[in-house]
């Protein structure tokens, strides 16, 4: 299974369950930049905190073991993780969730726009440069609300890496 047809999957067996949970991450990189970009993990975010046992016993219903923070299944090339939540960027809930239906199930994905804005959170707090280069494959992909990424950018104190990201973009399009 590709990563997103086993988040979907994954996230529909667990919403049987009464777990509900978004995909974020590296794993969103790697499905809108259309493998540009690869990540080894399933990143979702319980938008409800249901009890860990819970999670635990719908993980391992599918074939998952937990192994530390990690859930991990021998026929798997992914793992999954369960980061804390609540589902935002920076100091912001997430604004859009969006839903892909597959042949494994329905895939809940932030949107394109909430994925760059993770990974620019990333980059602007942290300086971490390969994030930025993640935000970049995605808005070259993706159609993305560049204004609402100026807007939180703002809100983040971090309109002259906003520039930066803004202008990199623009270089990458000619």
């Amino acid at each position: 299974m590709t990563n997103a047809e086993l988040a979907a999957f994954i996230e529909s067996h667990l919403r049987e369950r009464g777990i509900d949970v978004v995909l974020s991450g590296g794993a969103c990189v790697s499905i809108y930049s259309n493998g540009k970009y690869v990540s080894s993990d399933l990143d979702l975010i319980d938008i409800y905190l249901a009890k860990r046992r819970k999670t635990r016993e719908a993980m391992q219903e599918i074939g998952f073991r937990e192994e530390g923070r990690y859930f991990t299944h021998p026929d798997a090339e992914f793992f999954v993780e369960f980061p804390a939540g609540p589902l935002s960027v920076g100091e912001e809930p997430v604004k859009q969730v969006d839903e892909h239906r597959l042949a494994t199930g329905i895939l809940r994905i932030i949107s394109p726009t909430d994925c760059v804005k993770d990974r620019l959170a990333a980059y602007y707090h942290w300086n971490d440069a390969q994030c930025l280069e993640q935000a970049l494959l995605v808005a070259q992909t993706k159609r993305i609300d560049l204004k609402e990424v100026e807007r939180w950018s703002k809100v983040e104190r971090k309109l002259k890496e906003f520039r930066h990201f803004k202008n990199c973009l623009t270089k990458s399009k000619t």
